[in-house]
């Protein structure tokens, strides 16, 4: 057999193997129906929000609605990390996904009434944290279900097949907006449906038994206020005096910012300036179009990441990706075509995806599970603080139908700082 062959079997191996315990059954399983849920309730949103004949959609409208769906838990992420190391991850689990499907449903009714600003925000606002503050939930007890020799391809698995779910929960919104209807109404209807994630992904992990996700041991103060006050730091600490994991989050936050200006410009390319070309659509449709796409790249780099890390080291892998990002922005960006755009979307999300497990597979196993939950928390709270930043600055300076040169280029620009901060921080720290 060939080494690429026996890497396979290996991979297939590790992925029988890990299928086989039930306890990594169960909280893969309740994080695939969590992020169905996101992907259906986000794609709705942003359809009712954006793609609605019954309302107006301008830059900062979408910045707008960028900061609702990924703000919130740089509010949230202090409270989470303290809390996923100092309360039983199983109870978090189950009582954030149940509040999570209260909110689905106000926010549903908020788009059903016609609602807007305030109101709808509010509600959605409450829908994101609270899924972020699962998210980490989920990160944070994936080592009490996998062997630590197991974790990188373990989280290479459970994170692939859990962003291709979200992609399939957007296509699902795309789906019902044919059935209920683009207005208000069919918009509110679309929404609601994502309550059925939250509802499934709570009642799997109250199956777990009390105490199974941990943390094993609490390093926090007694009283909860003080221990929610020094969840930040206590995460930026831990991340400080791992060099691996702070180089890897700032590889990881330069690429969000660069993929915070893409995805801006993609929403009003697709709204405003783009037109059907050939089977290729514009619009609602096409969004779905570039879901599939990232899709596609989120699945190749599942299947492959590990073996490049193998091949090239997690510092070498990482810094192949945001030379790739770069490139392809630069490549596939500029000319601002349909198809090109398309082609963008595949790689920016594929090496993205790449930096993605690569940052995780760095917590989960250089991070010690006493302090794990609030480097999960601080980790999402920079990945959503920087993009939404970087979605505000270009909804400032960007033309309505999305033709901006040169944010394309400063998206090139932060891929490029990347790599010199990524590489300089490995230099300076050893």
């Amino acid at each position: 057999m060939t080494s690429a062959g026996t890497t396979t079997a290996k991979h297939h191996l590790g992925v029988r193997r890990l299928l086989a315990t039930a306890d990594f059954r169960r909280l893969f399983a309740s994080r695939l129906a969590s992020q169905w849920g996101d992907g259906l309730f986000q794609a709705g949103l942003a359809g009712a929000v954006l793609f609605n004949p019954e309302r107006h959609a301008d830059p900062l409208a979408v910045a707008a609605g960028f900061a609702v769906l990924l703000l919130p838990y740089s509010v949230v992420g202090p409270f989470a990390g303290a809390l996923l190391d100092r309360w039983d991850r199983r109870r978090v689990l189950v009582v954030a996904n149940l509040v999570r499907g209260v909110f689905v449903l106000l926010t549903a009714a908020a788009v059903g009434l016609g609602l807007d600003g305030v109101p709808l925000y509010a509600a959605a606002l409450f829908v994101t944290g609270v899924s972020r503050f699962a998210g980490s939930g989920l990160s944070a007890s994936l080592p009490h279900v996998v062997a630590e020799e197991h974790l990188v391809e373990a989280n290479a698995f459970v994170t692939t097949l859990g962003a291709l779910m979200a992609v399939f929960g957007a296509g699902c919104a795309v789906a019902l907006r044919q059935v209920f209807g683009a207005g208000d109404g069919g918009s509110a209807w679309t929404t609601a449906v994502a309550v059925l994630g939250s509802l499934a992904a709570g009642y799997l992990a109250s199956r777990f038994a009390r105490g199974a996700l941990g943390p094993d041991e609490v390093d926090e103060p007694r009283r909860t206020a003080t221990a929610v006050a020094r969840g930040l730091l206590d995460g930026g600490r831990a991340a400080w005096r791992t060099p691996s994991v702070a180089a890897a989050l700032l590889a990881l936050l330069a690429h969000r910012a660069a993929f915070g200006v893409s995805l801006l410009l993609t929403l009003l390319l697709m709204r405003h300036a783009f037109t059907d070309v050939g089977p290729l659509k514009a619009g609602m449709a096409g969004l779905g179009e570039i879901a599939v796409a990232g899709g596609a790249g989120i699945l190749l780099a599942g299947l492959i990441t590990d073996r490049i890390v193998d091949v090239l080291g997690r510092r070498g892998t990482v810094c192949g990706a945001l030379g790739l990002a770069a490139a392809s922005q630069l490549g596939l960006g500029l000319p601002m075509l349909l198809p090109t755009t398309l082609a963008a979307s595949f790689v920016l999300t594929f090496a993205g995806q790449v930096i993605k497990l690569c940052v995780d597979a760095a917590v989960q196993s250089d991070i010690g599970d006493e302090v794990r939950g609030r480097v999960f928390a601080l980790y999402d709270t920079l990945f959503n603080a920087t993009q939404v930043g970087a979605v505000a600055v270009a909804a400032m300076v960007v033309p309505l139908d999305g033709r901006s040169p040169a944010l394309i280029v400063a998206a090139t620009a932060s891929y490029v700082v990347g790599i010199v901060v990524f590489v300089n921080w490995h230099r300076i720290s050893r």
